[in-house]
């Protein structure tokens, strides 16, 4: 298996590949309630943030595109994509107050200072449990060891473990209204004492956070 900086040309496949390992979720049921328009929508939401990251962060991907991790670089204040409310808007239709409450809530617990963002780390539904989000992740920990940087995330149930074995700790968690709970989680710099959750105010993150 060989890992490589995903490329333009790869952005609406990672996409689709995000979107389908969210789908079974009940992140994702939540999001979309109706399930004739569910994964659609999740395609065309996660697009926005796959073409954001190629500006302000990276994506890692599988050479056959069956797994993918997606990252932002927080060192300093990013813009929210272009015409963010509109593009939401016209990719969640009738959703997009579900998508709204998930952007406030996570922001609301993002931290405030410099640290990279790990917004999503997926494997295609049939090759998932094959050692490669397990992959994927080893390939992230070296790249920001490197950084030194604290790295912050928010996990759907079940992905802790995984995480936890790359050096991410929990944070209080985060629960939706008549929905699912998520699971933010940090690593700190090898030279930091500690990471608080939000010093001060949120930051515009919207939705992206999912590991599947």
């Amino acid at each position: 298996m060989h890992i490589r900086t995903a490329r333009w040309a790869d952005k609406d496949r990672v996409a689709a590949l995000i979107a389908d390992a969210v789908h079974p979720s009940p992140l994702a049921a939540w999001l979309a309630p109706d399930p004739a328009k569910r994964r659609q929508v999740l395609v065309d939401v996660v697009g926005i943030w796959v073409e954001h990251a190629m500006f302000y962060g990276d994506i890692h991907v599988t050479d056959d595109l069956t797994a993918a991790a997606v990252g932002f670089h927080r060192y300093r204040p990013i813009p929210p994509p272009t015409s963010y409310a509109t593009r939401l808007a016209d990719a969640a239709g009738t959703h997009t107050d579900r998508f709204a409450v998930l952007d406030a809530l996570i922001a609301g617990r993002q931290p405030t200072e410099p640290h990279y963002h790990l917004a999503f780390l997926a494997v295609t539904p049939a090759r998932q449990r094959t050692g490669l989000g397990a992959a994927l992740l080893a390939h992230h920990r070296s790249r920001i060891s490197r950084i030194d940087l604290p790295s912050w995330t928010t996990a759907l149930a079940g992905g802790e473990h995984l995480l936890a074995r790359c050096g991410y700790t929990p944070r209080p968690e985060i629960s939706l209204p008549d929905g699912p709970t998520l699971h933010p989680m940090r690593r700190d710099a090898r030279r930091s004492s500690g990471m608080p959750v939000n010093a001060s105010h949120p930051v515009d993150n919207r939705w992206q956070d999912s590991h599947l």
